[in-house]
């Protein structure tokens, strides 16, 4: 019995709508949006704005035409920092960002950008009075991720972004944890910018991702080429959303995007949340029985996404991770999971921790034979060393 457990990286299965979308919009369609005047690219054309239509509902958004296309939530968050921050201007991010957030902001600091990382506390919360703390009169934008991929901590979004816009800056959201799992209302929220991932939480095919920027927010393209408008001008259009979408747009993989929002609508965001939460909660109880077992995150269900993250005392967590894989085909992810600093933050450097992060299809009988495999493989190695 094969058993995937490794959702925060790229969710497993997808639903059947999902890969029958990808189908039909590759065998049936197979036309570019907006790249001729044939049945086929209009009907192209006609799913790519269903597809924003539906992102448009999934989140509140007023305007569909406020939502870029990118391939991924990192090409999401590369376009809010480089489409919009310049020297002289000073970021706000945490401890317990990704790589694809801290590594731009990195690259922008070489041209001026200044950026403060505000540090987190052992459970991966970050503290709204030290997010103020560190804002300053430059201060353009706050960027911080919603739920931690590393302990599942669910950042105080609400009182971030009052901050952010008490200061006069922008409030970019990366979602990469949190789309699909946790209700997000960009209007109540008060977000500015918002990355997500097709591939986690949405239920979509990976390349795919978006980027919703607000009507007040000013953003520069950063790659130029062909949108199918404007043809005549050298010059990129900054019509939204054409202008941020230059190149033939990955069709199947939003048609498949549009099926999995579509699925998640359907079922409730709620009714997956409290089903991937219930099954986190067992397997902590489960798993608890281990001997020197350490838990990372809030211990606060409310507080935590659907990812629970561990170690076991003189036990490295990729050799861990390993065993399950090889013994009992059981898919998890050891390591770092690309946020350096939140391991740091949370105490589990150098090695990391070992991360299991259950999805919809998930069930009580894989998390049951999970947590014994676990708890087998302990044994195992332990009996070895």
């Amino acid at each position: 019995m094969s058993i995937y457990l490794d959702n925060a990286a790229t969710s497993f299965p997808k639903p059947e709508n999902v890969y029958q979308a990808v189908i039909d919009a590759m065998r049936e369609v197979g036309a570019s949006p907006g790249r001729g005047g044939h049945r086929r690219s209009l009907e192209a054309g006609r799913i790519m704005f269903m597809a924003r239509e539906t992102v448009a509902g999934l989140f509140s958004i007023p305007d569909s035409s406020r939502i870029i296309f990118t391939h991924n939530a990192t090409g999401a968050l590369n376009l809010a920092l480089h489409g919009i921050l310049t020297a002289g201007d000073h970021v706000v991010t945490t401890s317990m960002e990704h790589n694809s957030l801290l590594r731009p902001l990195h690259a922008l600091q070489n041209t001026g950008v200044e950026v403060t990382i505000v540090e987190a506390g052992s459970d991966g919360l970050v503290s709204p009075d030290d997010v103020k703390s560190a804002i300053r009169s430059n201060t353009r934008m706050i960027a911080v991720g919603h739920v931690s991929n590393v302990c599942g901590a669910i950042q105080p979004i609400r009182q971030l972004s009052a901050a952010c816009h008490d200061a006069g800056a922008l409030f970019l959201l990366d979602a990469a944890q949190s789309a699909g799992y946790v209700e997000i209302d960009v209007m109540s929220s008060e977000i500015d910018l918002l990355a997500a991932p097709g591939h986690k939480g949405l239920l979509g095919p990976p390349g795919t991702g978006l980027l919703y920027v607000a009507p007040h927010v000013e953003l520069k393209p950063i790659v130029e080429g062909g949108t199918g408008t404007s043809s005549t001008s050298l010059e990129q259009p900054l019509m939204m959303p054409d202008g941020y979408e230059a190149g033939t747009h990955n069709l199947p993989g939003i048609a498949g995007l549009k099926a999995g929002i579509e699925f998640i609508l359907e079922r409730g965001i709620d009714t997956i949340m409290q089903h991937e939460r219930s099954l986190i909660t067992e397997a902590t109880k489960m798993l608890s029985t281990i001997n020197g077992i350490k838990f990372y995150g809030p211990v606060d269900p409310a507080k935590r996404g659907a990812v629970l993250s561990f170690n076991v005392d003189g036990i490295d967590a990729s050799m861990l991770a390993a065993e399950l894989d090889h013994d009992f085909d059981i898919a998890v992810r050891a390591g770092l999971h690309c946020a350096p600093l939140a391991h740091r933050t949370i105490g589990s450097m150098p090695g990391g921790t070992l991360r299991m992060s259950p999805g919809w299809s998930s069930t009580l009988e894989e998390i049951a034979i999970f947590s014994d495999a676990v708890v087998q493989c302990v044994s195992k190695i332990k009996g070895s060393m």
